[in-house]
């Protein structure tokens, strides 16, 4: 097996990863071919930490005719049930894990407690941060990269639909240039929406690489853990 190029990552996960294609929901199947992979670059000894999005059961836009705040506090709760999920299925694979939510759940999950998560993770176990940063008008991109730069990962890895960064949609322009690497300067005064603005400027503040990579296929997580030319970086 090959020598994973990082001792400590973030997984930033969408909601819609866990979906499949049936778009909404959790599809367990997906969601299991995803944690194979996981299972995988933690047996090559890679600390791993998931944040994981929503927006398969709910996006805090959908709700336009409700007050946002309201709104997205239902979609942190749709996070958490992610995060339950994606527990249940590391578990199934021999694979311990830990849920911590931003906001406290006693019976569903611990609390996020950064020491906690550093001890688990230092002991091989999974951390998923569900429950994004626990408040309002903040999005899970911006969890990840406050997750992130709190356990000092070094890396996160940017599961998307999409297999990269482009100047363009590429469904809409078939003339969109793939970036192979590109700076965090250059993502925001492109408005590339790799991730939100605040998200992106968090990176650039705290020199927090980027890889974005397509999900559809699993293997890219491995890929992406050995150092692979895979994606775009932003940096």
């Amino acid at each position: 097996m090959s020598k994973a190029k990082y001792k400590r990552i973030l997984l930033k996960l969408s909601g819609e990863a866990l979906a499949g294609e049936q778009k909404t929901g959790v599809n367990v199947e997906t969601v299991g071919k995803i944690c194979d992979k996981i299972k995988e670059i933690i047996e090559m000894g890679v600390q791993v930490a998931i944040v994981v999005g929503g927006g398969n059961f709910w996006r805090g836009r959908n709700g336009h005719q409700m007050e946002r705040t309201t709104a997205d506090y239902m979609g942190v709760l749709a996070t958490v049930m992610n995060g339950l999920a994606l527990q249940d299925a590391l578990e199934m694979r021999g694979v311990y894990s830990r849920v911590q939510t931003a906001v406290e759940m006693r019976e569903l999950a611990e609390p996020f407690i950064l020491r906690k998560a550093e001890k688990h993770l230092n002991k091989g176990r999974v951390v998923i941060f569900a429950g994004g940063t626990g408040h309002p008008y903040f999005t899970t991109d911006t969890a990840a990269v406050l997750r992130a730069t709190e356990i000092k990962a070094e890396i996160i890895l940017l599961g998307k639909a999409i297999d990269a960064v482009y100047s363009a949609d590429p469904k809409i322009d078939t003339t969109a240039k793939k970036y192979e690497e590109i700076s965090y300067i250059e993502v925001l005064e492109k408005d590339l929406k790799v991730m939100d603005s605040t998200a992106t400027a968090m990176c650039r503040d705290n020199n927090m690489p980027l890889l974005v990579f397509g999900i559809a296929d699993p293997e890219n997580i491995v890929r992406a853990v050995k150092g692979e030319k895979i994606g775009t970086i932003v940096k």
